[in-house]
């Protein structure tokens, strides 16, 4: 139950920055949100993949993406204006950034995924809870929506050429964004409309 809260905390933080940008700033870099559970079961195997001790205090250090959160942005620098806008909160603490847009998995996916950790206040104490964010791009999580759907079909066996042909729509989209970027750029200027 504590990770729900931890998604609600983190919801309303968000949905503070989607609504001040809406209407006090000429510009919303956020375009979806949308959090998620993961499943007791889901929590067991990455616990057990990982080696977890076979204990709570084991497992949520071990499974720090239990509560998660996807914002899909318009833009590249969208993606990290939100990541400093987010991790400047004086009551969010960062854990570990893997940005994988820097970075590309040899797949090709793209995303910057953050782990912080917040307070969550309960009746009678403080939680403090981990909170997965990942942030990308429209181009971003169109690639990742269709290259999972391509993955459960096969069963997680994908042959070579589809995987490669999946690599090369990921270039594509990372190119795609690279050119809407310099649109953006040439109409908002050096700050992007922020």
């Amino acid at each position: 139950m504590v990770y729900k809260f931890g998604i609600d905390e983190m919801m309303t933080k968000i949905n503070i920055l989607r609504e001040e940008f809406t209407y006090a700033r000429e510009y919303n870099p956020i375009e979806h949100v949308k959090s998620r559970l993961k499943s007791p079961e889901s929590i067991l195997a990455k616990a057990e993949r990982k080696g977890a001790p076979a204990s709570l205090g084991g497992i949520r250090e071990a499974v720090r993406d239990i509560a998660g959160i996807r914002i899909t942005c318009s833009f590249t620098s969208d993606v990290y204006q939100i990541i400093d806008m987010i991790t400047s909160q004086l009551d969010v603490t960062v854990v570990e950034i893997e940005d994988y847009i820097a970075r590309p998995k040899p797949n090709g996916y793209s995303s910057v995924h953050v782990i912080i950790q917040i307070p969550v206040y309960m009746s009678d104490r403080v939680e403090r809870v981990y909170v997965e964010l990942q942030i990308r791009t429209v181009a971003m999580d169109f690639w990742a929506s269709l290259e999972h759907k391509i993955y459960y079909k096969h069963d997680r066996e994908v042959p070579d050429e589809l995987r490669e042909e999946l690599r090369l729509a990921a270039e594509t989209a990372r190119d795609l964004d690279l050119r809407m970027e310099a649109l953006h750029r040439r109409v908002h200027g050096p700050n992007n409309g922020n």
